[in-house]
């Protein structure tokens, strides 16, 4: 049975501020020449040294929406250590924040969404590491997956292996026509790891999943967009933003749907269900005798 034969299952003026949040996680000493600050089409100067992933909340009538930056110009945004130490950081604010209501995930560097794998980075690795990375990333995936609000990705450029899972793991994209996606590992000796064998057959089917995976085949946004890989297109524009725009246009069509009084409600009701299960008493009764929790699902 084959690997994959096993699975089944406007321009526009906006106010920008950056979102309180601790010193990034291992930006500090020498930040090195790859965590310098981005430049270029999608670059915005508040971004400092060291950072290689930020959040930025709109704010007045766009209020609500907040936008994941990811900025490590040198490296294509690929997926290192630091980065996605940040990018870990910055998902757990989101899913404490509940005035966040709709998450756009794009890039400062132009041409690129993210890269993928650091491959010179995970070269220097013993076999034991590159094993705990890798399952690290996928965890970052579902804890990207399970934010209890609408996210968007927002894919201007290549989304290759892990970079087109980072996508896949939001819940819409947009794409312009120009960007390249692809699950690209198998052309480097690898299989995807951090949940693309399991998103893309779920959303373009297990035929085209398995030809995607097994030849490591690039599509554009177009292709993309026929396939149900992404959920809009659009012709790329001078500034190299135009599935960023789409994506913005989609968080605001977004907005006046997510009401977070209703929300704070429901998970009102749903706590309110966990109270009287035994369950709920197990775990508060293992905690205080320190011992682990005996659940029966009652």
């Amino acid at each position: 049975m084959t690997f994959l034969g096993t699975l089944r299952h406007w321009p526009c003026r906006r106010l920008w501020a950056r979102v309180p949040r601790p010193n990034p996680v291992g930006s500090g000493g020498k930040a090195g020449a790859e965590a310098t600050p981005c430049r270029g089409a999608h670059a915005d100067s508040s971004l400092s040294a060291g950072v290689e992933v930020d959040l930025g909340r709109l704010e007045g009538a766009d209020a609500g929406i907040v936008e994941v930056l990811m900025c490590r110009q040198r490296a294509r945004n690929s997926l290192g250590k630091v980065f996605v130490s940040q990018m870990r950081e910055v998902v757990a604010h989101l899913h404490g924040d509940g005035a966040v209501r709709v998450v756009v995930f794009r890039s400062l560097v132009p041409g690129v969404f993210c890269a993928g794998a650091d491959l010179k980075e995970r070269a220097k690795m013993t076999n034991s590491e590159a094993e705990h990375l890798v399952h690290g990333l996928r965890s970052l995936m579902t804890e990207i997956a399970v934010l209890p609000m609408p996210t968007v990705a927002a894919v201007d450029g290549f989304a290759l292996g892990g970079g087109l899972e980072l996508a896949l793991a939001c819940d819409l994209r947009t794409a312009a026509s120009t960007a390249q996606m692809g699950l690209i590992e198998a052309t480097r000796g690898l299989l995807p790891g951090a949940g693309g064998s399991q998103r893309l057959p779920r959303l373009v089917g297990f035929a085209v999943a398995k030809e995607m995976i097994f030849t490591g085949q690039r599509v554009t946004g177009e292709r993309a967009l026929q396939l149900g890989l992404v959920n809009r297109v659009a012709e790329q524009n001078e500034a190299g933003d135009a599935a960023y725009r789409e994506a913005l246009q989609l968080a605001r069509q977004i907005l006046p749907q997510v009401d977070i009084d209703t929300g704070m409600a429901i998970e009102g009701m749903c706590y309110a269900k966990v109270i009287p299960t035994r369950d709920r008493q197990e775990g508060m009764a293992a905690f205080i005798e320190k011992r682990p929790p005996r659940y029966t699902g009652q």
